[in-house]
């Protein structure tokens, strides 16, 4: 299948190459700092990802060798704040690309982030909000808005303290200390670690081992478990999941046992 990409002179490239959209964060003379144009962009992809049925799985990464994303261009904000605009909080309601991935939490694709050098503030908040993360040893992550007199609205005061030990997290949250890809990997909040000249193939094995599974079965496993997660087990196996429904109703549902019974490759069709 040919790649369908976006026109040049975005600050967020789409390509997608079969059932892989690649996302990219394209402001690398900044360290892909995210302006408003960029997050109204990203707004769009989101919106099409998940309109476009040969979607099945998304990797977002920076441009460049230096970055991931080092987050809000804070050049912008202070224009904004000279010229009287309010505050941003958390959240990002009224605002360009609203709903951001961040909050974004219907997005039934899965997600993975591809990180090479700094993903710092909010770019460090996208790889949070992401389903799956790959990173090279040269990855750093930091929420630094303490030090700035800011917060990390796009959530990352409520993911971090989620997904590593609370008093790891007010650590990094309080004092915007960085956190290597090591430190990353010991607190779980990536996949796989790997050097630098390794991050593309290890990706392309990652989407590989994705593309074989059953598309409705890995919407029906994120939704179940994203909205799950805080909840007693017993209210868990009794909760209605949307894309379970449709799991259960499909023809891919009888497509797995029956390719296992013929001792083939299962043929997904997404139905």
């Amino acid at each position: 299948m040919d790649p369908v990409k976006e026109p040049a002179g975005r600050t967020v490239r789409y390509e997608r190459t079969g059932h892989v959209a690649h996302v990219t964060l394209n402001r690398p003379e900044v360290l892909n700092a995210m302006d408003l144009r960029m997050h109204a962009e990203l707004g769009e992809v989101w919106d099409e990802v998940e309109r476009d049925d040969g979607v099945r799985l998304v990797v977002l990464t920076g441009a460049g060798e230096r970055a991931f994303s080092v987050g809000q261009d804070l050049k912008e904000r202070a224009r904004l704040d000279r010229e009287g605009t309010p505050p941003t909080t958390f959240g990002s309601r009224g605002l360009p690309g609203w709903p951001r991935l961040t909050e974004r939490f219907s997005l039934s694709k899965p997600v993975l982030a591809k990180v090479r050098g700094y993903a710092l503030g909010g770019g460090f908040e996208l790889v949070l909000a992401c389903d799956l993360v790959i990173a090279a040893q040269s990855a750093v992550f930091a929420l630094p808005e303490a030090a700035l007199g800011l917060v990390p609205g796009a959530g990352g005061a409520f993911r971090l303290a989620r997904q590593i030990p609370l008093k790891a997290a007010m650590g990094y949250l309080l004092t915007g200390r960085r956190m290597t890809a090591a430190q990353a990997l010991a607190y779980g909040l990536v996949n796989e670690v790997v050097p630098d000249d390794r991050l593309d193939a290890c990706v392309e094995q990652w989407t590989d081992d994705l593309l074989r599974c059953a598309p409705l079965s890995q919407r029906a496993l994120k939704e179940a478990v994203m909205r799950s997660v805080d909840l007693p087990l017993e209210e868990a196996f009794g909760a209605d999941y949307r894309w379970e429904r449709v799991r259960r109703a499909s023809e891919d549902a009888k497509e797995g046992p029956r390719a296992f019974a013929e001792r083939r490759p299962p043929v997904w069709r997404g139905r």
